[in-house]
C-alpha cells in the first residue's frame, strides 16, 4: 500500500482522470511511479472511470436561505441560495479551494509574492470569455475587486481587502496587488465567494446582468424564490459544468425541503434536519451525505467582564462540558470534537498534537478553587436562532456543569433578533461560526484585539504579536509553529468553549453523482452545481 503522502497523490490522480484532465496511459504511469502495482493501478483506473462525470440532465436543488431582497451583486451575498447560484455557477474567482481542500488557480493560472509578502502578482488565464462574448482582462479583475473597496463600500468583503493599498494592471493578463503589510494568505482570500469576477467598463462592474465566466449562464432570477441557468458551452474547465441546466428553489423550511426531495420535486437538498435524518435514510433512491470542514459551534464569554475575566473560571467552564455527549445527542454523530480553538482538522496548519480536552468536573472544581470560589452561578443565553440545536446543547451543558458546582441559568432568547440583540451584547452566549479557509482569516476575524467580531473581547499581547508575524511569514514550517502556539493560547487562555466542529449534512437522489467533496461550505463547498453530474 502507498504511504499517506502517496495516498493523497493517488487521490489527486483519480480526481484529474475523473475530471477529464488526464489520459488512461498517463494515469497508469503516474500511479505506478507512486509505487502501485499494475494490478492495483488498473483497479483504481476502473474505479475512477465509474466516477467519470457525464453531461446532461436538469439539476433541481432545494436550498435554505434566499430572500426577496437578494440581488446579483456579490457584495451583498448572505446565504446558501444566492451564493450557490453565483459561486461555482455563474461566476469565478481568481483562486479556488478545490474538492480536496487544496488552493488552486481559477481565473488566475499562477501567482507569486515579493520576499516581504506585500506585493503579489497574479497571472491570468488567457482567452477566458464572459457569457456575453467579452474576453476577460486585468481591468475586469481590478474593477471586480475594487467593487468591494472604498470608504462608501458596504460590502461584506470590505474587511478582507482592508490591507490592499493599490491594485493595477501590468498588461492585459497580469494583476499586481500591493498591501500595507505582508500577507502570505492573499491567494486564499481571493477564493472568497464575494470576490467574483464580472465584466467591467470604465472601471465599473456590471453585476445586474449576472454575466460571468462560469459554467452556467443566467436564464431567470426571482430573488429568494427561484433561479435558473443553462450550461455554458464554452466553459474552460474540463469535466465541470455537467448538467444541461440547473434550477435552484429557495425553501427555508427544512420539513418542506425534506418532503420535496422525498416526492421527487427536487434532486438535492441542503441542511438536513438531524432530528429526522433517519426518515431520509430509510427512503429508497435517496442518500444522505456529509462533509466536515471549519464550521463550529461555540459558547463565547466576555473576558473583560466578571467572573469571566479570571482565566481559572474560563478553564473551569471548558472542563465542565461533555463534548462526546453533545456529538451523539445533539448532532447525532454528525460532528467532530472541538478543542476550544477554532482551527479545524481541515485547516492547513491545524495543530493535531494538542491534547484533546475532555470532560473533567473534578478538575473544573479545582480551577474554581484557584479563583477563590466553591461554586459558580452564571447566565447563558441561547436560541435556535443562533443555530439549530443550540438550546438542546445548552441544556446538556447545564447538566454537565452542575456536577462541577457550576449553576448555569439558561436564558432562552427569541430567535428573531438574536444576532443583533444578543450576540456581541450579552456576556455568555451560544454562537455559530462557518469558519474560514485560513488560520489568519479566522483569527483576524474573531480573536484579534479590537476587531468588530471579537465576541470574547479577548486581548492577548503574545497572540496579537504572533498574528502579525505569522501573516507575513512565507516559510510554511515557521508559520506552522506560530499557528500551533496561537491555537494553544486560545485553547488555554481564550474566552471561548468550542465543543464541536459540525458537519454539513445534505441529501440527494441516487441519480446525482459526485467525486471527492470538501467541507469548507455546505454542499461541496457551495460548488456542487459545477462539480456534480447525473448518472
Amino acid at each position: 500500500m502507498p504511504n499517506a503522502w502517496n495516498e493523497n497523490s493517488v487521490s489527486r490522480l483519480m480526481a484529474r482522470l475523473a475530471q477529464g484532465g488526464m489520459s488512461r496511459r498517463k494515469f497508469l504511469e503516474g500511479a505506478t511511479a507512486l509505487g502501485l502495482s499494475i494490478a492495483a493501478a488498473t483497479s483504481l483506473l476502473s474505479e475512477a472511470r465509474a466516477a467519470t462525470p457525464k453531461k446532461g440532465g436538469l439539476l433541481r436543488a432545494g436550498l435554505d436561505g434566499g430572500a426577496t431582497t437578494d440581488t446579483l451583486d456579490p457584495a451583498t451575498f448572505p446565504d446558501t441560495f444566492i451564493i450557490a447560484f453565483n459561486f461555482g455557477c455563474l461566476r469565478n474567482c481568481l483562486t479556488e479551494v478545490d474538492n480536496q481542500g487544496k488552493l488552486v488557480g481559477e481565473l488566475a493560472e499562477s501567482w507569486s509574492a515579493s520576499s516581504d509578502a506585500k506585493t503579489w502578482t497574479f497571472k491570468l488565464r488567457k482567452g477566458i470569455e464572459f457569457h456575453n462574448g467579452k474576453t476577460m482582462t486585468a481591468d475586469d479583475v481590478i474593477a471586480s475587486i475594487n467593487h468591494h473597496r472604498g470608504e462608501d463600500s458596504t460590502s461584506a468583503a470590505k474587511s478582507i481587502l482592508d490591507a490592499v493599498e493599490d491594485i493595477k494592471a501590468d498588461g492585459k493578463d497580469t494583476v499586481v496587488v500591493t498591501l500595507s503589510g505582508g500577507n502570505a494568505d492573499l491567494p486564499f482570500l481571493m477564493s472568497d465567494y464575494h470576490l467574483l469576477v464580472m465584466p467591467a467598463e470604465d472601471g465599473k462592474v456590471d453585476w445586474r446582468s449576472g454575466v460571468g465566466t462560469g459554467g452556467y449562464s443566467l436564464t431567470s432570477f426571482e430573488p429568494g424564490v427561484r433561479a435558473t441557468a443553462k450550461r455554458n458551452p464554452n466553459y474552460w474547465k474540463a469535466g465541470r459544468a455537467n448538467f444541461d441546466a440547473v434550477e435552484l428553489i429557495g425553501i427555508q423550511d427544512v420539513a418542506a425541503r425534506t418532503n420535496a426531495l422525498m416526492t421527487d420535486e427536487i434532486d438535492v437538498m441542503s441542511t438536513v434536519d438531524l432530528k429526522t435524518v433517519d426518515r431520509l435514510k430509510q427512503k429508497s433512491g435517496i442518500r444522505v451525505e456529509q462533509s466536515t470542514g471549519t464550521s463550529h459551534k461555540t459558547f463565547a464569554m466576555f473576558t473583560d467582564v466578571a467572573p469571566f475575566d479570571d482565566n481559572n473560571v474560563r478553564m473551569a467552564l471548558k472542563l465542565a462540558i461533555d463534548r462526546e455527549e453533545l456529538v451523539q445527542k445533539v448532532w447525532r454523530g454528525y460532528a467532530e470534537l472541538g478543542n476550544d480553538h477554532p482551527i479545524a482538522r481541515a485547516n492547513r496548519f491545524h495543530a493535531g498534537d494538542i491534547p484533546q480536552r475532555t470532560y473533567d468536573p473534578d478538575k473544573a472544581k479545582w480551577y474554581l478553587k484557584q479563583a477563590g470560589l466553591s461554586s459558580l452561578k452564571i447566565d447563558l443565553s441561547a436560541s435556535d436562532g443562533a443555530y439549530s440545536g443550540a438550546v438542546d446543547a445548552a441544556i446538556l451543558y447545564k447538566e454537565h456543569a452542575a456536577r462541577a458546582g457550576i449553576e448555569i441559568n439558561l436564558i432562552r432568547e427569541p430567535a428573531d433578533g438574536y444576532w443583533s440583540n444578543v450576540w456581541l451584547k450579552k456576556p455568555y452566549v451560544a454562537v455559530s461560526w462557518s469558519g474560514r479557509a485560513t488560520e489568519d482569516w479566522m483569527f483576524s476575524t474573531a480573536y484579534a484585539a479590537g476587531v468588530a467580531w471579537n465576541d470574547t473581547h479577548w486581548n492577548h499581547e503574545r497572540f496579537n504579536k504572533l498574528l502579525v508575524e505569522a501573516r507575513a511569514e512565507l516559510d510554511e514550517a515557521k508559520r506552522a509553529g506560530m499557528y500551533a502556539e496561537m491555537q494553544l493560547l486560545v485553547r488555554d487562555q481564550g474566552g471561548v468553549v468550542i465543543p464541536v466542529f459540525t458537519s454539513y449534512v445534505f441529501a440527494m437522489a441516487d441519480k446525482v453523482q459526485h467525486g471527492p467533496m470538501w467541507g469548507n461550505w455546505d454542499v461541496d463547498g457551495l460548488r456542487f452545481i459545477e462539480r456534480w453530474w447525473m448518472a
